[in-house]
């Protein structure tokens, strides 16, 4: 479970896809897009891969599915999340916080999710700070009562940078955030992301307190 938990922020801000260009100038809203994102290990060992796919698009929303996959390509789990168009950017719904995984798990209990998702700007600018996002899961286990808290705080746009992956060369912006994960016991660190138009998250690494990269994913694949 623990090792779950660790890859939940991994994922937020994944690439997706929506019809309308004007909605999101980061990533291209088009139903049959996909994107590959591969997980490494704080060693350089690749632990996982996320595959998205737009599998649908409304005039201001659209639905991305998910499938999480291990090292040997296995499938473990797959779920689905949808963005939706705010008027000068896009917002995630809550659920986009959890890793795929966690609702595998959790399939056959109750539970109630709230929180308030996950914003991204159209317009982006060095030094911007950025809405935080939140997510609190409630989950009853046949009479024993969990909570899970997810917290993204002080957002913010540190800089630009070009960045080249497997999918190629991009523009990026760079995106610093504190994560803060409560379960039981609190687990807090930071990250970075690099985000490029018209494409989405290229890069993401996560570091401990002590500022270690203790894991990193990449782009390794896109299509439109």
């Amino acid at each position: 479970m623990k090792k779950h938990i660790l890859t939940i922020v991994t994922i937020v801000l994944i690439t997706f896809s929506v019809k309308s260009q004007s909605c999101s100038a980061f990533y291209p809203f088009e139903e049959g897009a996909t994107f590959t994102i591969t997980s490494y290990s704080k060693k350089d060992k690749v632990v996982g891969i996320s595959e998205y796919r737009v599998s649908e698009v409304s005039s201001n929303s659209a639905t991305m599915t998910t499938k999480l996959k291990d090292k040997n390509g296995e499938v473990l789990s797959d779920g689905s999340y949808k963005i939706n168009c705010n008027g000068d950017g896009i917002s995630m719904d809550v659920e986009s916080l959890l890793n795929p995984q966690l609702f595998e798990q959790f399939k056959d209990f109750e539970t109630d999710i709230s929180g308030t998702g996950v914003v991204l700007p159209n317009n982006l600018s060095v030094g911007q700070e950025l809405p935080d996002a939140t997510m609190s899961m409630k989950i009853n286990m046949g009479g024993i009562n969990m909570n899970m808290d997810v917290m993204m705080t002080d957002r913010k746009v540190v800089g630009k940078e070009k960045v080249t992956t497997p999918a190629g060369t991009f523009d990026c912006y760079v995106i610093t955030y504190t994560s803060d994960i409560k379960m039981g016991m609190n687990r807090k660190g930071t990250a970075k992301q690099w985000i490029a138009k018209g494409v989405g998250m290229v890069k993401q690494e996560d570091y401990n307190k002590k500022g270690k990269v203790t894991s990193s994913s990449l782009l390794t694949a896109y299509s439109k």
